[in-house]
Parts: C-alpha cells; structure tokens; sequence
C-alpha cells in the first residue's frame, strides 16, 4: 500500500515538472525571438551612427562646423526650430484640451486634419504650403498681400522655414498634449465649475497647472520633429545659403557639391542635439506617448 502510494507521487511529481519544463523552453525560445528582431533594429542604429562616427576624423569635423555658412545654418535653426515649438506649444495646448474633454460634432474630421501632417509626404506638405501663398483669387494673392500690405513676405525667406517646421512639429505636440489631458481626472475641473469657476477659469487654474510636464514634452518634441524638417523647407524656403539654410538642408548642399566631410559632420551635430533632447525627455520622465 505504501509502495503503491510512493509510486503515485513520485509520478505526479515528475508530471507537474514535466509542463514546467515545457513552460521554460517556451519562455527561453520567446525572449529569443522577441529579443533578437529587437537587437537587429537596435544594432542597425548603433552601426550607423558608429559608421559616420568613423567616416570623419575630429579635424575634418571642427573644419565643417566652422565654415561660416554651417554656423549660419546652425543659428537658423535653433531660432526657427524654437520658433516653431513655441507656435506648436500655443495651438497644441487649447486644440489637445478640446479634443480630450469634449465630444463635439465633426470631433473625429478634426482628429483626422489633425494627423494629415503627419502622414503626408513632406515634398507633397512643401508643396501644398507653397500653392497656398501663390494660389490667385481673382486678383488677390496672399504672397503678395503679406509683402504689399504688411512688408512681411514669407515665401523663401526665414518665415517659410518657421511656418514649414511648424506644419508637421505641431501636429505631434497636439497628440502629446492630448495624451497629458486624457491622464489628468476632470472631476478636479468640474468641482471647481461648481464653485462659481468658469471654463476659462478651471482651464487655467487647474487643468493646466498640472500639464506643466506635458506642456515641456510637446515643446520638446516640437523641437525634434522641426529639426530634422527637409522636404517643406527645401520646396518652400528654398536652401539659400546664409538665408534660408539649416542644417538639414545643409546636409544635402554640401552632398550636392561633393563634400562629404562636411555633410557627415553636419549630420553627426543633428544626432548629437537630436541626443540631447530625447535623454532630457526621458529624464523628464513623461516619455514619448503620443
């Protein structure tokens, strides 16, 4: 009888190891799997930076970024790329706010115009953007009101630059702010309307208060996307050395006349201030849920 029961557990204990085992190799060969198609794309990151890395020497870089027209490149673009965060900030704040809290008519044709810079091609945003400006209505042209009128043309100047990074670096702030309003609790919002608070007033005393990282992240993200903008810029500012040049049109200038050095090392200070802004992000630790 003993002999019997022994046997039994001694058997059932082999079975319930046997499915642990199983359990285990199925685990082994999933982080296998999962871990080794997300190191090829992490790897594939890793060369390419090493390989510009290498490419260039620290003298051929500190020659490049001397030249006066990458300075002046480099100027421009840290003036339109906060520019154009900044704009992102002022239309993605309200326009995120809306979205998350109300349910109006025509909120999903809204949420869908929202996107289109996202997903359109940039030559084709460029374009579009530069269509707009010449585009004549009887006699009247906005490109030509804005220089006549006002003495502020647009068209292949530095406000082009501003208004095509912009176009697409708000779109992306608008989806990070509405991200920051969907994860902060109304009922705050609503006690406060009881109390005699307006919209306006709840909006501003204690929605926005606490969105104060939200807002930082949709600037900085702003600030990211407008730096690596080509196709608008190029089709709509044009790339006029000392004028309307930044340093991702730089890249392709100094490409188009056989100076790799220099568009590597251009190239190399984009990673570097693209570096910056993604560990002050992470350090800011709200992250890039858009």
């Amino acid at each position: 009888m003993n002999d019997n029961i022994s046997t039994s557990s001694q058997a059932g204990a082999e079975s319930s190891k046997t499915p642990t085992i199983i359990g285990q190799r199925s685990d082994a060969i999933f982080f296998l799997v999962m871990g080794g198609l997300s190191g090829c794309f992490i790897l594939l990151i890793v060369l390419l930076i090493i390989a510009d890395v290498l490419f260039t020497s620290p003298n051929e870089f500190m020659k490049a970024l001397i030249k006066p027209e990458i300075q002046a490149a480099f100027r421009l673009t840290i003036l339109s790329c906060t520019a154009a965060a900044i704009l992102s900030l002022w239309v993605a704040t309200p326009l995120g706010y809306l979205l998350s809290r109300y349910r109006f008519p025509g909120r999903w044709l809204v949420d869908t115009i929202v996107d289109i810079p996202i997903v359109l091609p940039p030559l084709v945003l460029g374009l579009s953007l530069l269509i707009l400006f010449h585009l004549k209505i009887g006699e009247w042209e906005l490109e030509a009101w804005l220089r006549d009128r006002l003495g502020f043309p647009v068209t292949f100047r530095w406000p082009a630059v501003v208004l095509a990074q912009f176009s697409v670096a708000c779109a992306f702030a608008v989806r990070t702010m509405r991200v920051t309003f969907d994860q902060i609790n109304p009922r705050a919002e609503d006690v406060a309307r009881t109390l005699g608070c307006s919209r306006g007033q709840a909006f501003m005393r204690i929605a926005l208060p606490q969105a104060w990282r939200g807002m930082i992240a949709a600037t900085t993200i702003a600030w990211a996307r407008a730096l690596g903008e080509f196709g608008p810029i190029l089709v709509f500012a044009g790339a006029t050395r000392m004028r309307t040049e930044v340093l991702s049109t730089t890249v392709f200038l100094e490409l188009s006349i056989g100076q790799l050095d220099a568009a590597v090392a251009v190239s190399l200070l984009m990673v570097a201030m693209a570096v910056v802004v993604l560990v002050f992000l992470r350090f800011l630790g709200t992250g890039l849920n858009v």
